[in-house]
């Protein structure tokens, strides 16, 4: 993987990585031990002021290699570090949105091994960064030479990840599959592979998160999550992603449990007004066939198997006991800032402000 590119890597983890999964531990263990290795923990999800301090650091320190070793805060932060080491700035001047800069797409070579089944980005060519606050963002550094230049993915490596960080990644990798299969940006092949992720989701999400060691749901995960990065870079996501977008620029709060506890909501408001319609859509279909997949029976009607998705959704959310948007700090008088902030042109169902708001409310 790394043999040929230096002697010299730059190794992010999380802040329990060394502690808390042994087969992390060994092998971050192996590589200080053969290369020169600099070690950096990101315990959160990276700010702009986070990846600045890091390239700051390490930048004229002729690092070969940078190496993240965590879940997708980690990915992300390694992913920017890496974009950021070669060239001079603060990374916020190269964000979308943000900055007024547009990055050569130069970096340092950079391998992503993820510690939890969630974000994807060990597939994607973007790391997301966050300010958190009243005036807050969550934005992208983008680039298609961002793509991490090997991604190794070993189910045992998630093995020991939490129950609640297991269900959480998971619904953030559930979101992006059914997302991404739903956008209007779909196609052919990003519909082959978000199906393929869905089946996975429902065969492994509910095994891993009751057993842990469960080699064989944890890897049914693990690929689901790829397949959810390779999708949502190829198709775009929808309102749940627009909402995490927005919640998490206002409040600390892990993407992961947006996309979670905003899942079974949105999809539901989505599910009832295509059934308000007369035309059927191509939405109808592939809700008709997540149904299908998800409920196991034959010859009900469409609209039961619509039904029946969302239903299935809100049994997960219940069952994870994923938190509510209230208990990281978000207030009534916040909703309707972050529904005018909230992107949903990829969502299948165009909705109001106020109709994101009632959303926003029912979960908060």
């Amino acid at each position: 993987m790394i043999e040929n590119r230096g002697t010299r890597f730059l190794i992010l983890t999380g802040m329990k990585s060394h502690t808390q999964n042994r087969y992390t531990e060994k092998l971050i263990s192996d590589l200080g031990r053969k290369y020169h290795a600099e070690f950096e923990a990101v315990d959160h999800e990276p700010s702009p002021s986070d990846i600045d301090k890091i390239s700051d650091k390490y930048r004229n320190s002729d690092i070969h290699a940078v190496i993240a070793i965590g879940g997708g805060s980690v990915l992300d932060a390694g992913k920017a570090v890496s974009a950021m080491l070669p060239v001079k700035g603060r990374v916020r001047d190269y964000l979308e949105g943000v900055g007024t800069l547009t990055h050569s797409g130069q970096k340092k070579y950079f391998a992503a091994l993820p510690t939890t089944a969630g974000t994807g980005s060990e597939a994607t060519s973007n790391a997301v960064l966050s300010e958190t606050g009243r005036n807050g963002f969550k934005r992208s550094l983008r680039h298609e030479n961002f793509v991490p230049d090997v991604a190794v993915i070993d189910p045992l490596l998630t093995i020991e990840c939490p129950s609640e960080i297991t269900a959480s990644s998971g619904m953030d990798a559930f979101t992006q599959l059914l997302e991404s299969y739903l956008s209007v940006k779909a196609n052919a092949l990003t519909d082959a592979l978000a199906i393929e992720g869905i089946k996975n989701i429902h065969r492994c999400l509910e095994r891993a998160v009751k057993d842990g060691t469960d080699i064989e749901a944890r890897s049914g995960m693990s690929y689901a999550a790829f397949l959810s990065g390779l999708t949502l870079a190829n198709a775009g996501l929808g309102l749940i992603h627009g909402f995490a977008s927005s919640v998490g620029g206002m409040v600390n709060i892990p993407h992961g449990l947006v996309c979670g506890t905003m899942m079974g909501v949105v999809n539901r408001y989505n599910v009832n007004s295509l059934l308000m319609q007369s035309e059927i859509t191509m939405a109808h279909i592939k809700y008709t066939r997540v149904g299908k997949i998800f409920s196991e029976k034959p010859d009900q009607t469409d609209n039961w198997y619509m039904k029946f998705a969302t239903d299935y959704i809100d049994r997960l959310t219940e069952k994870f006991l994923l938190k509510r948007l209230g208990s990281f700090g978000l207030k009534d008088q916040d909703l309707v800032k972050i529904a005018n902030n909230t992107d949903h042109k990829a969502n299948p169902v165009k909705f109001e402000s106020q109709q994101l708001v009632e959303m926003l409310k029912s979960r908060l």
